[in-house]
């Protein structure tokens, strides 16, 4: 395709790791009177790299121009592969592609600039990308494309290989949203990276991940080949709030309260029964769904068995713990916690919640001896925001708006590298395995 990649936006593309072949041409001088004498007037001269010809490049080196004596007017890249982005300098005597090159692809550069005598020169360089002997697959965990997501929804992506350039991952992931916000990826081991707002998404914000990531090296000798663009919108903003002593969850759309529900929470006794403390995120819905607690090893005959179908179910971590109808404990819901760590709620109730809530909902959680853990589910937000920068490989927050995302500031000192991911083992909460799909080998557990 032929495509002007003329800019004048700030790039971000990654520093080309070829070696720069420069290709200097430049235009005859013309008089300027009959006596032969010149005007001092320079004609423009052009370098571009890679050079022409240059053998099989690294996907990840870049496409650089400069100007001397005059200004870039122009630059097209015609390639088979994805568009090429690119930045101008201010003074448009620079001009550098933004993100990494697709492998194994041809490439033809043709650039116009105008020099100080009046002259356009143009210079054309025509190189190939080599082919990768190793790749690496990237998978978009949540949000789906064109889902209407809650307001404290993150942007999850796993890689079925372990990531060694973080920081080079990082700078091809572009987030775009509609209404400006700050925020920032946040590595929990080599194979997930997850981006977080600073505070919750707007409410009504279409936003759009941005994964270029085709020609990115992520580790040695392994390369990425495909790019990703998620696009989703971000629906009425709803704030859900219970609290164990109080018996209570509250539920505010948009700032006004809608419902307060009576709800029944862990009865404790074990850790297990314990519900978890914190800010949780409703992650799927589901009805039915099927609740065995031979998955945890207690099967048929042990003490405290249990294989239940519930209904209207909201899950809100990892550890078995969802929002959901029980018919069985509406006596207790208002007064007493004697669910194994799920939020009863009554069946018109569960409905309800169930028919209003998407993905990504905050669901915060007080009075509970038992804190839930950032790994737990979605429990990113129970990070403090300076602690989510650090586990940024590039240590800075983002402020992302309709053209893209930009640093805004530089993260407090951090070790190089995040710290291991804490488990969330111990008891496993009891529960088995939804009838319908549950992500990450989630366990429900009954309530």
């Amino acid at each position: 395709m032929q495509v002007g990649v003329v800019s004048g936006q700030a790039g971000r593309g990654r520093r080309a790791t070829a070696a720069v072949i420069g290709l200097a041409m430049a235009a005859g001088v013309t008089g300027c009177s009959d006596s032969g004498l010149t005007d001092g007037k320079e004609a423009v001269k052009l370098a571009l790299s890679p050079g022409d010809g240059t053998g099989q490049l690294r996907p990840d080196s870049t496409i650089g121009v400069q100007a001397q004596n005059g200004t870039i007017e122009n630059v097209t890249v015609s390639t088979k592969g994805e568009d090429v982005e690119g930045s101008l300098s201010a003074d448009k005597k620079t001009w550098r592609s933004r993100w990494t090159l697709d492998p194994s692809t041809k490439y033809k550069v043709t650039v116009t600039a105008l020099g100080l005598d009046g002259k356009t020169q143009t210079v054309t360089s025509k190189f190939a990308t080599a082919k990768v002997k190793r790749s690496l697959e990237t998978t978009v965990d949540a949000p789906s494309p064109k889902e209407t997501v809650g307001v404290g929804m993150p942007i999850i992506l796993s890689f079925d290989k372990e990531v060694s350039d973080r920081a080079a991952v990082e700078r091809a992931l572009e987030v775009r949203s509609s209404k400006p916000v700050e925020g920032t990826w946040h590595w929990f081991n080599d194979q997930r990276v997850v981006f977080r707002t600073k505070k919750y998404w707007p409410r009504h914000t279409n936003v759009s991940l941005r994964a270029h990531l085709s020609g990115v090296r992520f580790a040695n000798g392994v390369y990425g080949t495909d790019n990703q663009r998620i696009d989703f919108r971000v629906g009425d903003e709803h704030i859900i709030k219970a609290s164990e002593n109080s018996h209570q969850m509250q539920v505010r759309v948009n700032g006004k309260k809608r419902r307060d529900i009576p709800v029944s929470m862990g009865m404790g006794g074990a850790y297990k029964y314990i519900t978890t403390n914190g800010d949780h995120l409703t992650m799927e819905k589901a009805s039915p769904v099927i609740m065995d607690s031979s998955t945890v090893g207690c099967g048929p005959g042990c003490a405290g068995y249990y294989r239940q179908t519930v209904y209207s179910a909201v899950r809100i971590s990892d550890s078995g713990e969802y929002v959901h109808s029980a018919p069985w404990s509406v006596g207790s819901q208002g007064n007493s916690n004697v669910s194994h760590g799920c939020v009863n709620v009554s069946p018109s109730n569960a409905r309800w919640f169930y028919d209003l809530v998407y993905r990504g909902d905050p669901v915060r959680i007080t009075g509970t001896a038992r804190e839930l853990e950032p790994e737990n589910g979605w429990g990113f937000w129970q990070l403090d925001y300076d602690d989510w920068v650090k586990g940024s490989a590039l240590k800075q927050s983002l402020m992302v708006g309709p053209q893209g995302s930009s640093p805004v500031q530089a993260a407090a000192a951090a070790p190089t590298a995040p710290k291991a991911p804490a488990k969330t083992g111990g008891p496993v909460p009891d529960g088995g395995p939804s009838t319908s799909p549950s992500p990450g080998g989630n366990r429900p557990q009954a309530g």
